[in-house]
C-alpha cells in the first residue's frame, strides 16, 4: 500500500491495528463505528454469547441490511429507466403529431 498508516480502531471496547492507505482512513474509521454500534445491537438484544457468535450475527445483519439497499436501488433504476422510456414514448408521439401537421 502507498502511504499507508497504522489505524486504531476499537470494536467492543477491543483495540486494533489496521493498516490503511492515508486516504481511506476516514472510512475506516466510520466502518469501524458502524461496526461496533451492530455488534453492540446485536450484544444487547440477544442472547448471544462469545466475541465470535457477536461478530457473526452482525455480519448477517449488515449483509442483509446492504442486500435491502442493492435490491431498493436496483428498484429505483428500473422505475427511472420505465419513467424515461415513457417520456420518450411520449416525446415521440408528440413530434409526430407535428410532422403530421406539416405535412
Amino acid at each position: 500500500m502507498l502511504d499507508a498508516e497504522t489505524v486504531s480502531v476499537s470494536i467492543l471496547d477491543k483495540e486494533y491495528q489496521v493498516n490503511c492507505p492515508a486516504d481511506e482512513i476516514a472510512a475506516l474509521k466510520q466502518s469501524a463505528q458502524y461496526l461496533d454500534n451492530k455488534m453492540r445491537d446485536v450484544k444487547n438484544s440477544a442472547s448471544v454469547l462469545g466475541l465470535d457468535r457477536i461478530a457473526v450475527m452482525a455480519a448477517l445483519n449488515i449483509a442483509n441490511d446492504l442486500i435491502n439497499e442493492q435490491q431498493k436501488t436496483a428498484r429505483m433504476i428500473q422505475d427511472q429507466e420505465n419513467e424515461i422510456q415513457n417520456l420518450s414514448n411520449k416525446l415521440d408521439t408528440a413530434l409526430n403529431r407535428l410532422n403530421d401537421e406539416t405535412d
